[in-house]
């Protein structure tokens, strides 16, 4: 592979078959002998990108939810009526709508339910529970976004070890016709996922502050990874709309408000959010837009919704402290 005449190149001294090569002083790649591998500097050894994203890939469940579903009680499904347990009682949140500016209680919708029996074939690392029901519950009149600690209690899910034990619920009364969602058939495959460049960059300053973007993506589509334009999923990367999630929620679980920015928050919690946040949060669950024939829910623009948990909570089954965080175009 030849190089531009107008880069200057330098051997590695931990290998001596790797070149490196700079422009007008800025570090650009990495040349092998066989193929050009981008990487940026970081405390002064070079880091290979390329290397870096496939060690981060994960695997996750990718969910294609576009076929009328039959009623199965305890199954898989999007939308319709939830299965649960006699003493169950509707999740509500007090809180205004986009078309109604009175705050009072409103009865959350429910989005989808997940057979963890049926689905464990494809969770390699384990990290849902092998037998049981997982309910994913979000107010949908309001759509908050979660960036406000008031937010909690927007989004609910639940999980109902004995399926056995479940029914059909009925909708609350006072629950909105349009907030009550077509059942409809989730496909469930198991993929892999690779971190967006925002998740990627989280940490990397310099690499975030230079072309950082424009290589990540390259290395991107070298390995065969295009973002979807319909990007359902449990577990896994997000596909991340703005900014890093995983920050946010460490900061507002620790009672920050993020509505303004983050310039307010004292330090010691910033540095400590930056170090533990990406090992502690994980993707729980994925919504994006979901349409069939007449029927259509969509997040913000053209967004997705994101429940997230820490990982020691999701291995404690304590589904009780996920964190939603909306994000659109």
């Amino acid at each position: 592979m030849g190089l531009p005449l107008s880069f200057s190149i330098k051997t590695c001294e931990k290998d001596p078959l790797k070149l490196f090569s700079f422009l007008d002083g800025r570090f650009l790649g990495c040349y092998n002998g066989e193929s050009y591998h981008t990487c940026y500097t970081q405390g002064g050894d070079f880091v290979d990108i390329k290397k870096e994203v496939e060690e981060m890939r994960r695997n996750m469940i990718r969910l294609y939810i576009n076929h009328k579903a039959e009623y199965v009680c305890g199954g898989t499904r999007f939308g319709g009526v939830p299965d649960v347990p006699e003493d169950f009682v509707w999740p509500t949140f007090e809180t205004s709508t986009f078309d109604d500016d009175k705050v009072r209680l409103r009865p959350l919708s429910f989005l989808a339910q997940f057979n963890c029996a049926e689905i464990s074939s494809l969770d390699k690392e384990g990290l849902l529970p092998r037998t049981g029901l997982l309910s994913f519950f979000y107010e949908i009149g309001s759509q908050l976004w979660g960036y406000d600690p008031k937010d909690a209690g927007c989004a609910r899910v639940y999980w109902f070890e004995d399926i056995a034990s479940l029914s059909k619920a009925k909708f609350p009364e006072d629950l909105d016709e349009d907030y009550r969602f077509a059942e409809l058939q989730i496909k469930a495959a198991i993929e892999k996922s690779m971190p967006s460049f925002e998740d990627f960059a989280f940490g990397r300053e310099d690499f975030y502050r230079g072309d950082g973007y424009e290589i990540f993506e390259n290395i991107c589509k070298e390995l065969g990874h295009e973002m979807p334009e319909n990007a359902s999923k449990l577990l896994g990367w997000p596909d991340v709309i703005q900014n890093n999630m995983t920050l946010e929620c460490e900061l507002v679980s620790r009672g920050h408000y993020l509505g303004g920015g983050f310039d307010h928050i004292p330090k010691s919690d910033m540095d400590e959010a930056r170090k533990t946040s990406m090992e502690s949060w994980r993707l729980l669950f994925q919504l994006d837009t979901v349409g069939y024939k007449d029927f259509e829910l969509m997040f913000g623009d053209c967004g997705r919704i994101y429940f997230y948990i820490r990982k020691e909570d999701l291995m404690a089954r304590q589904f009780d402290k996920t964190w939603l965080i909306l994000q659109c175009f």
